[in-house]
């Protein structure tokens, strides 16, 4: 038997990369998945190519958009068994030129985003009574300080404790909430971050990409791929007994 079969899964920021390989994989192990950003027509472009995957607009930042978005998604699966809190953004600049803009928005998406957007699902959840995953992407960068990263890590560490006090909240209704923790994940985000650090690091386009992935124990850099492993056993019956948690998919990057 399918590991996720006959569940409901919503992913956030999965029109592509690392929640769109999610939607993948919950589809190849029998879950149902609504892919769900804040560019329809992506999100529309990529359900059409995996089977048993819907797309609905959700724009993590306006609690209107989440509300909607989690009631077509109940409307239309049934219900939501899995919530993968995938949206988020990245930024880079020294701290002494981090302006209030880049730090509300970044806190509104990777922090705020993840807070409400639980708490919507979880209250559908609990109505169900039949308990259910969430799943918060963190980052190696919330466990420790980076110095041109200053907001992103601050965002991921929140998830980081956000993680553990609503795992030790829900889990009375059987609703586990836990972490992937993943370390540099190649992809196009990646020419941005790259372009982010050539500016401030005085660095040629595609060293930095470069000298991080040979930095990585494991040899390279990670790929979206590498990390659904962790995602469906989070997802599935595997995890009943897992509360709280946040695992590192790095490559040997961070030891917790």
């Amino acid at each position: 038997m399918k590991r996720l079969e006959g569940k409901r899964a919503l992913i956030t920021g999965a029109a592509r990369g690392i929640g769109l390989a999610f939607a993948d994989a919950y589809t190849r192990e029998g879950a149902r998945v609504a892919i769900a950003d804040i560019n329809i027509d992506r999100a529309r472009q990529a359900a059409s190519g995996i089977p048993r995957a819907i797309a609905v607009r959700m724009d993590v930042t306006h609690q209107d958009s989440i509300d909607a978005a989690v009631a077509e998604v109940e409307r239309e699966l049934g219900g939501i068994d899995i919530l993968v809190n995938n949206a988020a953004l990245f930024d880079a600049s020294p701290v002494v030129e981090i302006t209030r803009e880049t730090f509300d928005r970044l806190f509104a998406v990777n922090v705020a985003g993840v807070f409400f957007t639980t708490q919507a699902v979880a209250r559908g959840m609990i109505a169900r009574g039949q308990g259910g995953k969430i799943i918060n992407m963190a980052s190696q960068a919330g466990r420790r300080g980076e110095a041109l990263v200053a907001v992103y890590c601050a965002t991921k560490a929140a998830v980081i404790s956000f993680t553990q006090s609503a795992g030790l909240d829900l889990i009375k209704h059987g609703i586990n909430v836990n972490a992937l923790a993943p370390g540099v994940v190649d992809g196009e985000h990646w020419d941005h971050v790259d372009a982010m650090f050539a500016k401030y690091e005085k660095r040629p386009l595609g060293e930095k990409r470069r000298i991080v992935g040979e930095a990585v124990p494991f040899g390279r850099m990670g790929t979206a791929e590498d990390l659904t492993g962790m995602a469906v056993f989070l997802a599935s019956s595997e995890s009943d007994y897992v509360v709280s948690q946040t695992y590192g998919v790095d490559g040997g990057n961070w030891m917790a």
